[in-house]
């Protein structure tokens, strides 16, 4: 049996940072379209866009193979290049530092780990249908939590 494709489209947002934020996703597999998002009172935007890839990931309900479609620079170099040094060094930085956000890293490895991702970046605020969507439910959700 071939696992499903999943296209998955992210974005997080902030009012302040920190501040209120909220995350939003597309899950798209063929013909099959879904919408989530959610909301924290007091975060950061780089955690919302942590979140986004996160909770999209948590929802799929059986092993995918995954392109994840995210305007956060932070988020794919981070899951892509930086992840796998973090966790031979103890979640570490090169300067011995902490890692930031350590709690959500742990989170995506652990959400990812049952897929075969492939990240794809995508320019934030140019015209991209998905990712302007997924923004405004990202922004939806601020509201939410205000």
């Amino acid at each position: 049996m071939t696992s499903p494709h999943i296209d998955i489209f992210t974005d997080g947002a902030c009012s302040g940072n920190p501040g209120p934020g909220g995350w939003g996703a597309i899950l798209r597999s063929g013909k099959h379209e879904k919408e989530i998002s959610g909301g924290e009172t007091a975060t950061t935007n780089n955690r919302m866009e942590l979140m986004a890839v996160i909770r999209a990931l948590k929802s799929l309900a059986k092993p995918s193979i995954v392109i994840v479609h995210t305007d956060s620079r932070y988020v794919m170099d981070g899951a892509t290049q930086w992840m796998k040094r973090w966790k031979a060094n103890g979640w570490r930085t090169s300067d011995k530092k902490p890692v930031k956000n350590n709690d959500l890293w742990l989170m995506l490895d652990e959400a990812a780990a049952p897929h075969q991702v492939t990240w794809r970046w995508v320019k934030g605020h140019s015209d991209h249908v998905e990712n302007s969507r997924a923004d405004e439910l990202a922004r939806a959700a601020i509201e939410t939590v205000r």
